[in-house]
C-alpha cells in the first residue's frame, strides 16, 4: 500500500520552543499540504503537539537531559523507517539530535550546522544571525525548499477543548464568572528572567480589590514559591502548580481574560492559546523571543546592562525585573466591572 508523504521533524526539548515550532508546522502544511507531519519529541510535549492541527503524531524519545540514549534512538528510528519519510528537519543543533532520521534511513535530512554533523545530515543549512534573529524564523527556516526562499512565520495557534476546561473548571472549584488573570510566576531558566515574587503579591493584591480573580499556573517544584506569593497576597489567589497537566493549563489560561508571565514556556502556551498576554523580560530579549500574537503588551526596560541572558544578575541588582513596577502591569490588565466582563 502506498502511505501518504510525510516529513519527520525532531522537536526542541522546551516547552516555549515547542510552541514557535508550530510556525514551522504551519509553513511546512502551506507549502506542502498533501503532507503528513510527524514530530520526534521529549514525551512531556506530546500533549502540546496533540493540540497542533498541523501534526500527525507525536513519537516520545524517551531520554532525560544530557543523556546520549543512543540505544533509544536506534530502536525509535527503526521503528520510523516503516514510515517512508521523503524529509527529516532537525531543530536542535547537537549531533544526538540528528541520529533518529539517520537511523530511520530518511533520505533527505535537514538541519545547521552543529556539532560535526555531516554525514548524518546531508542538507546542510547555513546559519545567518543577522537573519535569523529570532528562535521561531531558525526553526520556519529549515523548513523551505531552498535556502534562498522567502521565509514567512506564523502564529501558533493551540487547539482548545472547551469540554475538559469546563472539567477542570468543576475538579478544581474554579470560577468561571468572574475577571480572571492567569499568572505564571515561574522561570525555568533562572531568577535573571523572573519577576519578584514580592511584586507578584502586590499585583494580586490589586487584582483582588479590583473584585477579580489569579489563578496561578506553573510545575509543582513551583508550588511553594506560588504559595508564598498567595500567603503575601494575604490569601488571594489559587495555586493550581501540580494541579494540572499541560494539556489542562492550555485549555484553562484559554478561559481566562488576560495573561501575564515571564519570558518562560507558558507566556508562549497563553500567547497561542489566543489569551491577551502581558509579557514581562529581564535578562532575556522579546527580539528573540517575542510571543507570537498581535494581542500582547511586552515590558521590557532595555537598560544598558541587558539582555544580558544570564541565568543571574551579574551585578545583584535585577534591575531590568525589580524596576517593573506592579502599578504597571495591574494598568495594562485593563480589569472590567465583574458583572459585565466574562466571554
Amino acid at each position: 500500500m502506498q502511505l501518504a508523504p510525510a516529513i519527520l521533524v525532531v522537536g526542541p526539548s522546551w516547552v516555549g520552543d515547542m510552541v514557535m515550532a508550530q510556525s514551522l508546522f504551519k509553513l511546512l502544511k502551506h507549502r506542502l499540504p498533501d503532507h503528513a507531519i510527524d514530530v520526534v519529541a521529549p514525551s512531556w510535549s506530546i500533549p502540546v503537539l496533540d493540540r497542533m492541527a498541523e501534526v500527525r503524531k507525536g513519537y516520545a524519545l524517551e531520554v532525560v537531559h544530557g543523556e546520549g540514549g543512543l540505544g533509544k534512538r536506534y530502536r525509535l528510528g527503526k521503528q520510523l523507517r516503516d514510515n517512508q519519510y521523503s524529509q527529516a528537519i532537525v531543530l536542535p543543533r547537537s549531533l544526538k539530535s540528528a541520529l533518529v532520521p539517520f537511523f530511520a534511513k530518511i533520505p533527505r535530512r535537514t538541519g545547521f550546522r552543529g556539532e560535526m554533523r555531516f554525514g548524518l545530515l546531508n542538507d546542510i543549512r547555513p546559519f545567518d544571525k543577522a537573519t535569523l534573529d529570532q528562535t521561531v524564523k531558525k526553526f520556519s527556516y529549515l523548513g523551505l525548499e531552498r535556502a534562498s526562499d522567502e521565509c514567512k512565520v506564523y502564529q501558533p495557534e493551540l487547539i482548545i477543548d472547551s469540554k475538559n476546561a469546563q472539567l477542570c473548571l468543576s475538579k478544581l472549584g474554579l470560577n468561571p464568572d468572574k475577571f480572571t488573570v492567569a499568572l505564571m510566576p515561574g522561570a525555568e531558566f533562572g531568577p535573571a528572567k523572573q519577576w519578584p515574587l514580592e511584586h507578584f503579591s502586590e499585583l494580586i493584591r490589586r487584582i483582588d480589590r479590583a473584585g477579580a480573580q489569579a489563578w496561578l499556573f506553573g510545575s509543582k517544584k513551583e508550588s511553594a514559591a506560588v504559595q508564598q506569593i498567595i500567603d503575601q497576597a494575604k490569601g488571594a489567589g489559587t495555586n493550581l502548580c501540580g494541579k494540572t497537566q499541560l494539556a489542562d493549563a492550555i485549555d484553562l489560561i484559554a478561559q481566562s481574560d488576560v495573561a501575564v508571565a515571564n519570558d518562560s514556556g507558558l507566556m508562549h502556551v497563553a500567547a497561542a492559546a489566543g489569551t491577551r498576554l502581558i509579557a514581562i523580560y529581564g535578562s532575556s530579549s522579546p527580539l528573540f523571543t517575542p510571543p507570537l500574537t498581535d494581542d500582547s503588551v511586552i515590558n521590557w526596560l532595555e537598560l544598558d546592562c541587558s539582555p544580558c541572558f544570564q541565568r543571574e544578575c551579574r551585578f545583584g541588582h535585577y534591575d531590568c525585573l525589580n524596576k517593573i513596577s506592579p502599578g504597571t502591569i495591574f494598568e495594562q490588565l485593563e480589569i472590567r466591572d465583574p458583572d459585565t466582563s466574562r466571554h
